[in-house]
């Protein structure tokens, strides 16, 4: 009797009905659903490993927000995770062979099932570790993020290692130019007595060969180097050390990006943060090939750092130049040739400097900064807008002598220094710029940042550039006690 009213109903009351009966097994399902993909439905999309002397970033991305807690742990230094809402799954075992034998914190990694609803990540660690956990929301093409960043627990001094790097550099080219000439003179002294293994030929210097030719062009990506060890503690530096502190001219290089925002991509897949931090280690080795002068890098690897801790690290080493490298896109694929940027303050001189600079300054929101780590964003803030009109003169000034230099090997965008608020030239007493190499968005241009020889050729332009600034301006000595 009952089946005959309800087949009387309307057809969307019938439907109403059908699903109220269902409801428990439409309840069940989803909570079956949760157990698997996490608290609010959210599925693992990727795991990811950032290895860098200065930190390693843990990336995990999904679909939704997760709930984790990290623990720390001692003999052996280990750090848990625990994620809940979560069952193991081929995503998260990923994370377990991303581990590069030259990071400096993570030796390895294991997950397990450790509860039903949790699943623990360990991080075995090769030193003790000062981890930040926070949360990103989906900006650009990521959705939600966790991250874990592990800090070394004692940060040392960058001036301190700038110099001592200098004297090992130092030290190790004069132990290979007499362990060369020792191995030279004995040979030739097992010739003639007739001992085998004598050299076939030696080179014109007595010491090294040439390394052989590179190729003008190189299919594939950009090589990126392994993150560097993480150096021995320093002691105070000594008397005489600060007075060659007092002697060098010190330039901080900015690969722009890195890590989790790889900025412009090429036609190709050619990654910016790729292309600029080659074009930056070719640039130190030029500038610390110079007497008197020394580079140092906000980053060395492939990895994020802040818009405001690129600023910190070279007023940190007592920078006297801040050199900001990029190869953006624009809107236009046709875009093309070199540009050089100064701060304004008083707006852009042109619609695509402000383009240019608000794209550049968004590089955070992509990279994914942990904004509790600032102890003050008030005091931040305030040092960011700190720059003076000296400063942003003598900016001008080094900006005319690389876009000269460049001029000399390729295209410019434009002929003269265009001004904008770049976040990352706001050292106030650091003249800065920031330099857009060519645009990646550009088939040939893309092509052409491809070919080491020509990133080669960018990096001497560069350096000339500064040279010719240091030679007009040379910097004051510096006052900072040091030690």
């Amino acid at each position: 009797m009952t089946r005959m009213k309800d087949a009387t109903l309307p057809p969307y009351l019938r439907r109403r009905a059908l699903l109220l009966a269902a409801g428990p097994v439409v309840l069940a399902f989803a909570a079956d659903r949760s157990v698997a993909a996490g608290p609010s439905g959210a599925a693992i999309v990727a795991v990811r490993l950032w290895p860098a002397r200065e930190y390693t970033r843990v990336t995990i991305e999904s679909d939704g927000a997760l709930a984790a807690r990290h623990s720390l742990f001692e003999g052996p230094h280990r750090l848990t995770v625990d994620l809940e809402g979560l069952e193991l799954d081929a995503a998260l075992r990923e994370l377990v062979g991303q581990v590069r034998p030259d990071d400096p914190f993570i030796l390895g990694v294991r997950a397990g099932q450790y509860q039903p609803r949790v699943v623990r990540i360990v991080f075995d660690l090769k030193q003790p570790v000062r981890p930040e956990q926070f949360a990103l929301l989906p900006v650009a093409p990521y959705q939600h993020r966790l991250i874990f960043d592990l800090y070394p627990t004692e940060e040392q001094d960058p001036l301190l290692a700038l110099v001592r790097e200098r004297e090992e550099a130092t030290d190790r080219a004069a132990r290979v130019v007499r362990d060369s000439l020792s191995d030279f003179i004995q040979r030739i002294e097992g010739r003639r007595n007739g001992v085998a293994g004598a050299p076939a030929a030696v080179p014109a210097s007595g010491a090294t060969a040439a390394l052989p030719a590179r190729p003008a062009s190189a299919p594939g990506p950009v090589p990126v180097p392994m993150t560097p060890a993480p150096p021995p503690p320093l002691a105070p530096l000594t008397a005489a050390e600060r007075q060659r502190v007092d002697r060098l001219f010190i330039i901080a290089i900015d690969p722009g990006h890195g890590g989790e925002d790889p900025g412009a991509i090429g036609p190709t897949g050619l990654r910016e943060k790729d292309v600029v931090l080659a074009i930056a280690l070719e640039l130190r080795e030029r500038l610390n090939a110079v007497n008197g002068m020394r580079a140092m890098l906000t980053r060395e690897s492939d990895h994020f750092v802040p818009l405001w801790d690129r600023v910190r690290k070279a007023r940190r080493v007592q920078a006297d130049l801040f050199v900001s490298l990029h190869a953006d896109a624009f809107l236009r694929r046709e875009a093309r040739g070199a540009s050089v940027f100064a701060l304004s303050t008083r707006g852009a001189t042109s619609a695509a400097a402000r383009w240019m600079a608000e794209r550049e300054n968004a590089a955070d929101q992509v990279g994914g900064v942990n904004i509790g780590s600032v102890r003050d964003p008030q005091i931040l803030q305030t040092m960011l807008d700190m720059s003076t009109t000296a400063q942003i003169k003598d900016s001008l000034v080094l900006g005319r002598e690389v876009l000269g230099r460049l001029d000399s090997i390729g295209e410019l965008h434009k002929r003269q220094v265009e001004q904008a608020g770049f976040a990352v030239l706001k050292a106030p007493d650091i003249p800065s710029i920031l330099i857009e190499t060519a645009f990646i968005s550009n088939p040939q241009e893309e092509k052409r940042l491809r070919d080491p020889a020509y990133r080669t050729q960018l990096a001497g332009a560069i350096a000339s550039g500064i040279r010719r600034y240091f030679a007009k301006r040379p910097p004051l000595a510096r006052t900072r006690q040091l030690g």
